[in-house]
């Protein structure tokens, strides 16, 4: 804990990040039979009843979830009564890659909020995806703010506002009414009160948590239905299903989230910083987070605990490994592998 002043001038105690001591040894990158780094981080598994299967590190130390709250941010419009479906539901949940197909869904989203691509405030960017940042190159494009990966969720975010009667003006306000709903839907998701509040690389405001309590409300919103009699319940069960049904959203073509749900059914949302949420089709979950902020082994980290946990099969786990980014070269060749660690 540490002290930060608040504008009142008094002093109130902020949780901070896990330390070395608290995390353990999560994966490896192997180069010619030599261990040339480790990945240290803190990992928990829930069974699918929720209860506590396998813990590595410190799983109560606090975190910021960074885009792995995207879900429970959707959530949490749909939940004010925001008309999302389908694509569109995929996409407010996305860190999206910007390609042309992306920029059209939100596009979409935007149209059906009244407003245009200079309300979003989030910030103008290139598109993740190679092909597309080339074709832009090439016609002389720029930076769009349609084109940031969480585009889709400010579309959202705003679609709610209209909805709602809300301003779409500071709508990225802590105290904004939208801001406020979305605290409020994702304290009671991971049954925690927030502590602390800070500022996403999307402008948006973000909350540090425990790491067991963002795998808490991951795992209330992968086991839901949508026939639950409860309203949050089927609709978390709605959110689940658009994005399972179309993968490609909430990441992109051979990116790391929407190979995984493609090819094992999981739900899956990486975020920045080394954070990794997943849902075995059969419920069990796992949320991790990197001592050192890289996310190049958070998906295959997640893959192994659910496979040893039994909610993935063996080989099926195994295809999907073949198809990230995990191959270490040397010379034109492959010569290692960035691996888990167990």
């Amino acid at each position: 804990m540490r002290a930060r002043p608040r504008p009142d001038g008094r002093l109130v105690a902020v949780p901070q990040t896990f330390a070395v001591s608290d995390a353990v040894e999560l994966a490896v990158v192997e180069r010619s039979g030599f261990i040339e780094s480790r990945h240290g981080g803190i990992a928990v598994v829930l069974a699918p009843d929720g209860t506590l299967l396998e813990r590595l590190g410190d799983v109560s130390a606090f975190i910021l979830p960074r885009s792995s709250l995207k879900p429970l941010q959707a959530l949490a419009c749909l939940s004010a009564g925001a008309p999302l479906e389908g694509e569109h539901l995929g996409l407010a949940t996305a860190s999206h890659s910007g390609t042309d197909r992306h920029v059209s869904v939100v596009r979409e989203i935007l149209a059906s909020a009244g407003v245009g691509e200079d309300d979003l405030a989030c910030p103008p960017a290139w598109p993740g995806d190679t092909a597309t940042r080339d074709d832009m190159v090439r016609e002389l494009g720029s930076p769009a703010r349609v084109r940031m990966n969480c585009s889709g969720k400010h579309a959202a975010m705003l679609l709610t506002c209209t909805t709602n009667g809300w301003a779409t003006d500071g709508y990225l306000d802590p105290e904004h009414p939208l801001q406020v709903h979305l605290r409020d839907v994702i304290e009671r998701l991971v049954g925690e009160k927030t502590s602390v509040t800070a500022i996403d690389g999307c402008g948006a405001p973000i909350y540090a948590m425990s790491l067991f309590g963002l795998a808490r409300a991951v795992h209330r919103i992968g086991n839901s239905s949508t026939t639950s009699p409860f309203a949050l319940h089927r609709s978390a069960g709605a959110l689940v299903q658009a994005v399972r049904q179309n993968p490609w959203t909430i990441d992109g073509p051979g990116r790391a989230d929407t190979v995984v749900i493609e090819r094992l059914g999981v739900f899956a949302k990486g975020g920045a910083e080394g954070v990794m949420v997943m849902v075995a089709p059969d419920g069990t979950t796992v949320a991790l987070k990197m001592l050192d902020g890289s996310g190049r082994a958070a998906t295959a980290v997640a893959l192994r605990l659910l496979e040893r946990a039994g909610a993935l099969a063996s080989a099926d786990v195994a295809d999907a490994m073949t198809r990230l980014s995990l191959t270490i070269t040397g010379g034109g060749q492959d010569v290692g592998a960035i691996r888990p660690a167990f």
